[in-house]
Order: structure tokens, then C-alpha cells, then sequence
């Protein structure tokens, strides 16, 4: 008794088909997903080159219907990208915060992995991407890319373009070491106030130098901020209320503070006052007290770029290396306090920072170390009592000879 083979069995109506297709050269997977609401059946297909590829494809499909989630077969990690810049950061400064993620997204991360499309994405594809570019970036570097893409995808998923993010099951490795903050002395902080003098960038120097100000904070200050002869016994001072941040808003509340002002200080922006005020008259316009302490040459706002261009080149002639920063004045007004005794808790008010622990993390390179003031103390203390010992002593061998 022979035994015939047995018949391919036929799909169900409704069931999954796998079949190949002789025109497209691939295999064919259409997949049973019930009926739209105008009644029409929804069967899409899925392509493959083998069957377990095309198998893949249709599971993969179907826990994207359980999930709720359609992602976009086409829908890439840049377009996540931009659609995140585009939507997700709504509210946000342009200039600020959005310039710099889509700087540093257009630099070192759509190049890279931009044309992958996202729900084909993987882990390792993302620990490759960020392996290559420690070997050119610095660790904060890292981990602010690997930011943009976690927020990226999370985007697309608020908007079920992508099941999950790969980007959460990833760790930043450890970069090129970055650039330490540094601070002025005493000496080269003279230097450059010295070379900025002819500038018109010098009260702004003057004032970021001796009063903590971020730059951010100086540049959007305005005269009615500006208090150089208040009455009733008051100090001259300044009001931190503002910022070049959206809305205007400092960047924590903390940060909103009255500092008063040294006296170079003051005699500085007096002179910047006079000086300004002659500057619009002579072009016919008119000075006013609500408007901006530090211009450029056509009263327009500052922005970063004018800052750094104009204290690049004072610094070089001050005789300093170039690569000095204006941010790192506040890193120096820090450390020209810390060296002249000022308490920790003190710095931290001025500079406005909601704790003493930040200004101990930001600043901890420009700070003396707490713990050698009490040893300092004692070395004073009992330098003094050994003076007093030895002093009796010697009065004591000279009554006994």
C-alpha cells in the first residue's frame, strides 16, 4: 500500500497568506485585520525576500494594531527629529534652547543614524552611533545627544509613529574629556578690564566681573533696572528680573535678585549713561529709561554672538590666550570671593542659585576648600598660644639667670 502525499492545506477565509509573487520576486504576506467602519475588509501585505522575514513582518504588524500603534513604514529618526523640534518644544527660546538641540542634532546625529527608519531602530544601532562619536565629543555632549533622541522618539510615540524607544535601553559611554571652566586671577581679571577699557563692551565686562550677572542676565537689562542714586539710605543696585530666556523668565526663581553695587561699578555705568545719552542725540533719537543698558553701535539688542566676537578680542589683548569665554567673568567673580574669605552661603545668594550644593558643583573648581578653613584657623589659634608659651618662657629663663 503506497502512501500518497497529502494536499497543501488551503487558508481559511480570513486567515493569513504567505504566497510568492513572481512579478515582484519576493514573497507576499497578506494579513487579516477585520473590517474599516465603511464596512471595507482591511487586508494589508507585507513583502519579504523569505517566508520567516514576510512571518516576522505580519507579527510585527499585528502587536503594532494591539498596541495602537501604526508607525509609519517610511517615518525615519530625522523626521522624528525634526518633529520634535518642530512640535515638542513649544514655548521654548528659539535662540536658546531649540537653536542649540537642532545645532547639535544637524551635527551628530541625522548624518549618523537620520535616514534609519525609526521602528527598524535598534539598541545597538544607537550604542554604535554614540561609540563613534565619543571618540570626538565630550561626555555632557553624549548624554545631551542621547537626550534629543530619547525625547525625539518619545515624541512620536505620543503620536503613534513608533512602538518603543530603544533610545531608554541605551547608556552614554564616556567622551573626550571637555573643556574645564576656568577662572580668572586677580592679575589677568585687571588685565582684561584694562584692555576693554577704550571698548564699548566695558561696562558690560565691568559689571559681569563684579557682580555675578549671567551673561544672559546683562544682556537684557534695561535702565529702569539700574538704581545708581536710589533715596533713603538705600545702595546703589541692580535688579536681576529679566533674561534673553523665553518670556524673559531668569533661569529659576532664585535667580530674580537685587545685588547692590560696588562703587566701580556704579561710576562705570554712570559714565556708560552719559556716554549713551550722547550717542542718540547726536543720531536724533531719543534716550529712554525703559530701554536697553548695553547696545551695539545701531541700538540694537546684544546677542551672544556680538559678546563673544568683542571679548575674544579684548582678551587677546589683554595678553590672555583667546579661548576665555564671557560666561567664565561669573566664574571668576566666584573665585575672586572665595579667595578673599567670602562664605559659601553668601557667593551662592549672589550668584543666585537655589543652593549653596549647586554653586559647590558648578563652581567647585573656583572655590577654596572648605575644609582647610578650619585647619587654617587653627594654625592661627595655636600659632598665637605657642607666641604667648614661648614669651613666658623666656621671662621665666630670664628670672632664673
Amino acid at each position: 500500500m503506497t502512501d500518497t502525499p497529502k494536499r497543501a492545506q488551503r487558508a481559511g477565509h480570513g486567515a493569513d497568506t504567505i504566497y510568492w509573487d513572481p512579478a515582484k520576486k519576493s514573497f507576499v504576506g497578506a494579513v487579516s485585520l477585520g473590517h474599516s467602519p465603511n464596512g471595507k475588509r482591511r487586508r494589508p501585505k507585507v513583502y519579504g525576500k523569505t517566508k520567516t522575514e514576510v512571518r516576522q513582518k505580519i507579527r510585527d504588524l499585528k502587536k503594532e494594531v494591539q498596541t495602537g500603534v501604526k508607525a509609519p513604514a517610511n517615518y525615519t529618526v530625522a523626521d522624528a527629529v525634526n518633529d520634535w523640534l518642530e512640535r515638542g518644544l513649544k514655548g521654548r527660546d528659539e535662540k536658546g534652547t531649540i537653536g542649540k538641540n537642532r545645532s547639535m542634532a544637524n551635527k551628530h546625529l541625522i548624518p549618523f543614524i537620520g535616514k534609519a527608519k525609526l521602528k527598524e531602530l535598534s539598541a545597538d544601532d544607537v550604542d554604535d552611533w554614540l561609540d563613534d562619536r565619543a571618540e570626538f565629543l565630550a561626555t555632557r555632549s553624549l548624554r545631551d545627544l542621547l537626550a534629543i533622541l530619547r525625547r525625539s522618539i518619545a515624541h512620536a510615540q505620543r503620536r503613534d509613529k513608533a512602538a518603543r524607544n530603544v533610545a531608554l535601553l541605551v547608556t552614554a559611554p564616556e567622551g573626550r574629556p571637555g573643556r574645564p571652566s576656568k577662572a580668572l586671577n586677580l592679575e589677568e581679571a585687571k588685565a582684561v578690564l584694562i584692555a576693554a577699557r577704550p571698548s564699548r563692551l566695558y561696562a558690560y565686562l565691568v559689571l559681569s566681573l563684579l557682580s555675578g550677572v549671567r551673561t544672559e542676565e546683562a544682556r537684557p537689562l534695561t535702565w529702569d533696572h539700574v538704581y545708581l542714586t536710589p533715596k533713603g539710605g538705600v545702595p546703589p543696585h541692580v535688579a536681576v528680573w529679566r533674561s534673553v530666556r523665553k518670556h524673559g523668565e531668569t533661569k529659576t526663581r532664585k535667580s530674580r535678585r537685587t545685588i547692590a553695587l560696588p562703587k566701580q561699578v556704579v561710576d562705570v555705568l554712570e559714565e556708560h549713561l552719559r556716554w549713551q545719552k550722547q550717542e542718540r542725540a547726536s543720531k536724533g533719537k531719543e534716550w529712554s529709561p525703559t530701554g536697553r543698558v548695553f547696545t551695539t553701535r545701531s541700538g540694537e539688542p546684544l546677542d551672544a554672538a556680538n559678546v563673544r566676537r568683542d571679548f575674544k578680542a579684548i582678551v587677546k589683548k589683554a595678553g590672555l590666550k583667546p579661548e576665555w569665554t564671557p560666561r567664565e567673568l561669573r566664574h571668576s567673580f566666584v573665585s575672586l570671593l572665595s579667595d578673599h574669605g567670602i562664605p559659601l552661603e553668601r557667593i551662592a545668594l549672589l550668584v543666585g542659585h537655589s543652593s549653596q550644593t549647586t554653586t559647590e558643583a558648578v563652581y567647585r573648581k573656583q572655590l577654596r576648600p572648605v575644609i582647610t578653613q578650619g585647619a587654617e584657623a587653627m594654625d592661627e589659634i595655636f600659632a598665637k598660644d605657642q607666641e604667648e608659651e614661648d614669651t613666658e618662657g623666656q621671662e621665666e629663663g630670664d628670672a632664673v639667670a
